[in-house]
């Protein structure tokens, strides 16, 4: 029984974590991204659209949070978030590039 207990309690900070970074990662985006990604401006993946993502996904979350940080084409480095950590970045893309 205690260990049910602690497996549960454990899937619940797990599944609270998510939505604290999805939340965040929502935040970000319509404070700081949507400028550019919601309608695609320079070239930015749009807000949502699978198919702007996939070939940016295909590399790998980290490699998308590596080329948020250092900037890409029209996109200056850190985008316009120049106080986020890597952990916001994160949330703010895996927020984006989630396909709804």
């Amino acid at each position: 029984m205690k260990k049910i207990a602690m497996m549960m309690a454990a899937a619940f900070l797990v599944s609270t974590a998510a939505v604290q970074a999805g939340d965040i990662g929502k935040k970000l985006y319509t404070e700081k991204c949507s400028a550019c990604h919601a309608a695609g401006v320079a070239g930015a993946p749009k807000f949502h659209n699978k198919d702007d993502w996939a070939p940016r996904l295909a590399n790998g979350i980290d490699a998308l949070v590596a080329s948020a940080k250092k900037g890409k084409n029209a996109m200056p480095p850190m985008g316009t978030c120049m106080d986020c950590s890597d952990a916001d970045l994160k949330a703010a893309i895996e927020y984006m590039s989630s396909a709804k």
